[in-house]
């Protein structure tokens, strides 16, 4: 009996990131269609609604804590638990990175639009799947669709170079365009930092299903199947 209880709260707390992760799935697409839809409401939105993702965070970790010292999980449990706690952190990460985007849009907005919104998109696009990918990865214990992820981190940095490329070409041209360029560089390079916690969150994965700690290591994480 005790035995069923504790599988139930182990089913609960997965649920728990998932919710988590739904919501900042959500703070993510809306920050970027903020920017392409000069929306500052809904930047306002974005930023207030951190304040929801930073209460799951604490939820999650309050059930782990209690799981940990009421339930004394051994092996693959007390993998399970430790990487739940691990991966609410680095959700909570990557939404402030989508509130820190917020911030950026409110500010272009005093301004009229550099350029079309191409590139951002597109980044935004692949970031996003990276994130229902290592979500989905701790939902199955999938260590083949986790070392994808961890490979897609790669076209992600392309991209933001990309990106900053292009911007520097037109504060070098026309100085009047540094500070919307300058903006548009951080939001890329905040799009670049939330593919990163999607890598570490698939790297936790990879833990929690093998045992094998993958970070700070040179052990390649390409999927089996390409990436």
């Amino acid at each position: 009996m005790m035995h069923r209880h504790f599988d139930q709260e182990l089913a609960d707390l997965k649920t728990q990131i998932l919710r988590m992760g739904s919501l900042v799935e959500q703070q993510i697409e809306g920050s970027i269609q903020a920017l392409v839809d000069r929306d500052v409401h809904l930047a306002s939105r974005i930023i207030e609604r951190d304040a929801l993702v930073n209460g799951l965070d604490v939820e999650i970790d309050e059930t782990c804590i209690r799981l940990l010292a009421l339930q004394a999980p051994a092996a693959g449990d007390l993998r399970f638990i430790t990487t739940a706690m691990k991966i609410s952190t680095e959700l909570e990460r990557m939404s402030d990175l989508a509130e820190n985007i917020s911030e950026r849009v409110i500010e272009l907005n005093e301004e009229p639009q550099l350029k079309p919104y191409i590139d951002i998109p597109r980044m935004s696009s692949w970031t996003m799947r990276m994130v229902r990918e290592c979500l989905e990865a701790f939902v199955r214990s999938d260590a083949t669709l986790a070392r994808k992820v961890c490979a897609d981190d790669d076209f992600v940095d392309d991209l933001t170079h990309q990106l900053f490329r292009e911007l520097l070409s037109f504060m070098l041209e026309n100085p009047g365009t540094i500070t919307r360029a300058i903006r548009l560089t951080f939001i890329g390079k905040y799009l670049e930092r939330i593919a990163d916690h999607a890598t570490n969150v698939g790297e936790l994965v990879i833990y929690m299903v093998e045992g094998k700690i993958i970070r700070h290591t040179s052990q390649p994480v390409r999927a089996d199947n390409g990436a």
